[in-house]
């Protein structure tokens, strides 16, 4: 089974960054597509950015201008980099890989007011 680890989180004040890295245990994110996603306590997981395999991105409204995902091929790496942080920007960061049914453990994201 393919396993994809997320890593990066961390406690972070508002207005502040955080990189998030997502990598996989076949080294073929390369032409994945890959979304970035969040899940706050009691809330549903949801979609934050999106890149295809050809590059093109789209991030939910909340984070646009904020967040930018983009992808290291020779690291085998899908980043998500988090600018300007707000509070509401707490919660578990997921990265799926479309391919396959699982999920990684993901890491947590706290941003302090």
């Amino acid at each position: 089974q393919v396993h994809v680890a997320e890593s990066g989180g961390g406690l972070v004040q508002a207005g502040g960054s955080l990189r998030l890295s997502c990598t996989n245990s076949e080294n073929s994110l390369s032409f994945a597509v890959i979304g970035w996603y969040r899940q706050a306590p009691g809330k549903q997981r949801t979609l934050v950015a999106q890149i295809s395999s050809s590059g093109d991105t789209n991030y939910v409204d909340s984070v646009k201008g904020r967040f930018t995902i983009f992808r290291d091929n020779a690291k085998n790496t899908v980043y998500l980099q988090m600018n300007r942080l707000k509070p509401e920007d707490t919660a578990v960061y997921y990265c799926k890989d479309y391919r396959y049914p699982n999920w990684g453990q993901g890491t947590q994201v706290t941003v302090s007011s």
